[in-house]
């Protein structure tokens, strides 16, 4: 069916139909796959897809992306990537988070061995960070945050904004942002998508494809609340080429 409707239609529409036929699986991995292509790779489409998931999202993602490029995900990272970037999106698809552990006793420990990697020395030490921040359970690190902010009067994410700069950066404040509201971060992930000349048609049709069963409606909620204006008064003055196809009930 795909293939009969990649001949009948095009641009935009295309891309949209399309889409929403797929499973959201495929669509991330495909997604992924085309960060890879061409001349540089796609970061900020790597670190929303990436840097946001669960285990079981992981390794599904994962199978579905080996199975439909004939490589694995994690020889794709390491050929595409460098540095300290990749070892933070190789660490975050490893599907190896330990979500069942919930000791909160272990915040105050944990948020001190982040001050003791960034702010409490010279230098930084990326690993510990992506360590901690790629192997404990969304609840727990929660309890890390708070707890850090109250014993150093400082945010982790202020932290990260001081100690990282570029691609690493990007990264590990979208792991924080995510655990810490998921909608709301992928709200800002909508508004970027749409700040600027153009608008990156693919980030927006992913998001919202993507999120439409699951939270687009808390998503909305949190993009109001933020910008001052509907997710949907926004995309209609940025897209008029496809805003009338994406409200083909994906939005209500």
């Amino acid at each position: 069916m795909a293939k009969e409707l990649k001949k009948e239609l095009s641009g935009h529409f295309e891309r949209v139909v399309l889409a929403l036929l797929v499973p959201t699986t495929e669509l991330l991995a495909d997604h992924v796959h085309e960060a890879f292509k061409g001349v540089g790779t796609n970061e900020d489409t790597l670190v929303e897809i990436l840097c946001t998931r669960n285990n079981k999202e992981i390794k599904e993602l994962k199978s579905v992306y080996e199975h439909k490029f004939d490589k694995s995900l994690q020889k794709s990272l390491e050929k595409e990537t460098s540095g300290h970037f990749r070892s933070l999106l190789i660490a975050m698809t490893s599907g190896e988070r330990d979500e069942g552990n919930i000791d909160l006793e272990l915040a105050p420990k944990l948020a001190e061995r982040l001050y003791q990697a960034g702010e409490g020395r010279d230098g930084t030490d990326e690993a510990e960070f992506i360590r901690i921040l790629s192997s404990y359970s969304y609840p727990l690190l929660l309890a890390v945050f708070l707890a850090y902010k109250k014993t150093y009067d400082k945010s982790l994410t202020d932290a990260i904004k001081s100690e990282f700069v570029g691609n690493l950066q990007n990264g590990l404040l979208a792991v924080v942002s995510s655990i810490k509201n998921r909608p709301k971060f992928y709200a800002k992930c909508l508004h970027d998508a749409m700040e600027g000349i153009g608008t990156k048609d693919d980030a927006l049709i992913r998001l919202v494809v993507t999120r439409a069963e699951i939270d687009l409606g808390t998503i909305k909620h949190e993009y109001e609340k933020k910008y001052g204006k509907s997710l949907e008064s926004r995309i209609k003055v940025r897209n008029d080429n496809i805003h009338a196809f994406i409200w083909l009930g994906i939005m209500t």
